[in-house]
């Protein structure tokens, strides 16, 4: 009881927290995505030190995480039309060439291992949520900078995913879907995701006419998919691992990466989507 307990105080607590930032204005959705970032990239590079014995600097990874997300923000955010936006990432591209040449004196580890893993931290956790930053443009009026629905309907389509596929796994459940990484999931759980984030797109359709209904449930369905690989991937990675949770820093729900390994998929997947239709 008390883990439940702590486990929906947890939840409360991050949904509050997630929605507040996302909903307020551009300036704290730029403040908690970067703490995000951070605290995503930590997580990631603690698990691979430990796992894979890299040596590279956690912190100078945070940083090089943190100038992407802020070169991605400024440029969308409060660079101004017309003016070149090269610059804005020259400082995360410097960064990132430093950690190249550092691995040409490093003598006592394995360099390829740290550059490799390196990489995956801006690659695989830093970039998605940078990613947001152009998310929250798509679809906005010329006397507008910041559209909150469109990186909201990522967690929205996520969260009536997580929840039809549950309610449908539990219940009609039958049929794994990879069991060999992640047991509980089956096809009519996906199929019951699917079918919510199909109901969660006809009623985001009807608050905003940045999409069609039809585009509306296609972006759902995109997400559903990338988001179901996305917690496949993490899931891997854990179980190669051996460890149930990727981090403890929100009790009962796990690690960052936890909470997030959905939105680290979906994002990217959902930019090369709406660009197909032509709204970025």
């Amino acid at each position: 009881m008390k883990n439940f307990l702590v486990r929906v105080a947890t939840g409360a607590v991050f949904a509050v927290t997630l929605l507040g930032g996302i909903l307020c204005n551009k300036y704290t959705f730029g403040a908690l995505f970067a703490i995000i970032t951070m605290l995503s990239v930590r997580e990631f590079c603690s698990l691979i030190h430990k796992y894979k014995k890299t040596t590279f600097s956690t912190a100078y990874a945070m940083l090089c995480g943190l100038c992407l997300f802020a070169a991605m923000f400024v440029t969308y955010h409060v660079n101004k039309p017309g003016k070149p936006v090269l610059p804005l990432f020259a400082p995360y591209i410097l960064l990132v060439v430093f950690a190249m040449i550092r691995q040409l004196f490093d003598t006592k580890s394995k360099p390829l291992d740290n550059l490799a893993y390196f990489m995956l931290s801006q690659i695989y956790v830093a970039l998605p949520f940078a990613l947001l930053c152009m998310l929250s443009t798509a679809g906005t009026r010329i006397d507008q900078t910041y559209n909150f629905l469109m990186p909201l309907s990522i967690f929205i389509f996520i969260w009536f995913n997580d929840t039809g596929a549950f309610l449908f796994g539990c219940t009609l459940g039958r049929h794994k879907m990879f069991e060999r990484v992640s047991p509980k999931k089956t096809w009519e759980g996906f199929a019951g995701g699917a079918f919510a984030a199909i109901g969660a797109g006809v009623a985001l359709s009807h608050f905003s006419d940045v999409m069609t209904l039809w585009e509306w449930v296609g972006m759902g369905l995109v997400v559903v998919a990338t988001a179901t690989l996305g917690d496949l991937i993490e899931s891997t990675m854990k179980r190669e691992m051996q460890i149930k949770d990727s981090g403890n820093i929100l009790p009962g729900h796990g690690g960052m990466l936890d909470r997030f390994d959905s939105t680290l998929l979906a994002t990217p997947s959902v930019i090369a989507y709406l660009a197909l239709i032509s709204i970025l």
